[in-house]
């Protein structure tokens, strides 16, 4: 049977994810957007029309707020949401882009419930706990993509530094997508070598501190937008992991239950990704100075969800807004 993605959110993450998976050829692809009628549908048609000179063969369509399309979808991913500015940080998106996910999350129940949930959206960790408490799925088909994005980001650093091929870099990033994530050096090595014996700890802390603030640089340097070629690419590479049973190690953001010591938390940790979704959280051993870091973004992460928790009136006074997407700039926000 042929497999069904659906990217919710035709932004600039969306429609490149979308690029990324036609040119492997492994799904149907639907595209859904909520900026400016027909320019959901123009995209994924432009996309089509690439398909004689890239030879691939799944259908590639694209709608604008027409949910019904997602129905039965086997992977659905989510980026929809407002985007950073310069000088926000990913949980002044907290308010809006809860209620994006929530309403869209509810959607994926209904039309498409037997299928597993990446989510994009910032802050991301936070919105792991809207979109698995709006679904109700079971935990290993909710799934963050941060941890592959930072680990991308702290080795793109690392390479710069040493002016080495990217292909000898095995980076290592756990914790929340945010200032709190928690580089793990110990586990971060140059073909084999660990970083500790070819940088020196100054050298670290500098290469650990840009990774933290890696999107917000881009965020600054683009002034009207932010990051979306790297995001893209770390979607696809779960995506793949998933539609190709690879049984892939990678860091994701995954609803923890005693795992590390936490319990009812999305944090970054290591799984492995296979057919089902998360099919194993792979548990690796921590200095107590790492399991203490790891801990504390988390901790931050549960401050995001009770603050959540609390918004009472949001899905009343925010959700109409999100619905009415012709007059939003819904766009992936990394």
């Amino acid at each position: 049977m042929r497999k069904k993605i659906t990217l919710i959110g035709s932004g600039n993450v969306g429609q490149i994810v979308a690029l990324r998976l036609a040119e492997m050829d492994i799904a149907d692809i639907v595209l859904i957007g909520g900026v400016h009628m027909g320019r959901t549908a123009g995209r994924a048609l432009d996309l089509a029309e690439a398909a004689p000179i890239e030879r691939y063969h799944k259908r590639l369509v694209g709608y604008t707020g027409e949910f019904a399309a997602m129905k039965d979808s086997d992977i659905v991913v989510i980026s929809a949401g407002i985007p950073r500015r310069p000088g926000m940080s990913r949980d002044d998106l907290l308010g809006m882009n809860t209620a994006i996910v929530r309403m869209v999350s509810e959607k994926v129940r209904e039309l498409a419930p037997d299928s597993i949930v990446i989510m994009v959206t910032n802050p991301l960790d936070a919105m792991c706990h809207v979109a698995y408490d709006a679904t109700g799925f079971p935990r290993h088909r909710v799934i963050g993509m941060a941890g592959v994005l930072d680990s991308a980001r702290f080795a793109t650093f690392i390479g710069m530094e040493l002016n080495v091929s990217i292909e000898n870099i095995q980076a290592f990033v756990l914790g929340g997508h945010g200032d709190s994530m928690v580089p793990l050096t110990r586990y971060t090595t140059v073909a084999g070598i660990p970083i500790c014996e070819l940088l020196s700890e100054q050298q670290i802390d500098a290469l650990v501190e840009r990774t933290r603030k890696g999107g917000a640089e881009i965020v600054n340097l683009m002034k009207t937008g932010s990051a979306y070629f790297a995001p893209a690419c770390a979607v696809k590479e779960i995506v793949e992991a998933i539609i190709r049973d690879k049984k892939k190690i990678l860091p994701c953001s995954a609803y923890l239950e005693g795992e590390y010591g936490i319990t009812g938390t999305f944090v970054g940790v290591p799984v492995k990704l296979g057919e089902e979704g998360i099919e194993e959280i792979v548990e690796i051993d921590l200095s107590a100075e790492e399991h203490d870091a790891l801990v504390s973004s988390a901790d931050s992460v549960s401050v995001l969800v009770e603050q959540i928790r609390v918004m009472e009136d949001v899905k009343e006074t925010i959700v109409p807004l999100a619905i009415n997407m012709k007059d939003q700039k819904v766009h992936s926000s990394l």
